[in-house]
């Protein structure tokens, strides 16, 4: 292996020396990002907090990884080149224009990727018109507060709920939602009535 990279021109040896350690921090970072280490911490150390209104980095075009993946390929395609015969000029412009490709599409990526990513947030208003069952005897005409058991965003849960029908609500009977107030009390009729 020695006589094999001493042979080498520096040319290709710069070339072989970026791709292989490119490759090989990229392979780790992938693995890491694979697995949940934090790879993130090679940049310097992001502060992770939860804000409110918080949407997301964006479009992150220069970033560890993508700069990982620019050198990767930037290496290859150089070696390619010059496995290809051609000189040092047309060789570092294509090795310059792949690894610049491949930093635009793995920001893209990781951008789309972060888009689909879901905030968690529950929002009271997707539960209007649902379907739900009584949990927890609501009163008559708004004079009790009860709970319903209703699905929303996909998942079940026991929310908060009053009433403008003139009996109390019991465990069981059916409701559907048709309001929601400022302070997220659901707001439901009796179904069956």
């Amino acid at each position: 292996m020695e006589e094999w990279f001493a042979a080498l021109t520096l040319f290709e040896k710069i070339y072989w020396s970026v791709a292989l350690i490119g490759s090989v921090i990229l392979v780790i970072l992938l693995i890491l990002t694979l697995v949940g280490g934090d790879a993130e911490d090679f940049d310097g150390g992001d502060v992770d907090a939860d804000i409110d209104g918080d949407t997301g980095i964006g479009f992150q075009f220069l970033s560890f990884k993508n700069l990982m993946g620019f050198f990767t390929i930037f290496g290859w395609s150089g070696i390619a080149c010059l496995d290809a015969g051609l000189s040092k000029a047309p060789t570092v412009l294509i090795s310059m224009i792949c690894g610049l490709l491949m930093m635009l599409a793995m920001a893209a990526l990781f951008y789309y990727l972060g888009k689909m990513q879901s905030s968690g947030t529950l929002k009271l208003k997707n539960a209007l018109n649902q379907i739900g069952e009584v949990y927890l005897t609501m009163g008559a005409s708004r004079s009790r507060i009860g709970k319903v058991s209703v699905t929303v965003q996909g998942t079940l849960r026991e929310l908060e709920a009053l009433t403008d029908e003139e009996n109390d609500l019991v465990l069981g009977n059916v409701v559907r939602v048709k309001e929601v107030t400022a302070n997220g009390i659901l707001i439901v009729e009796l179904l069956n009535k």
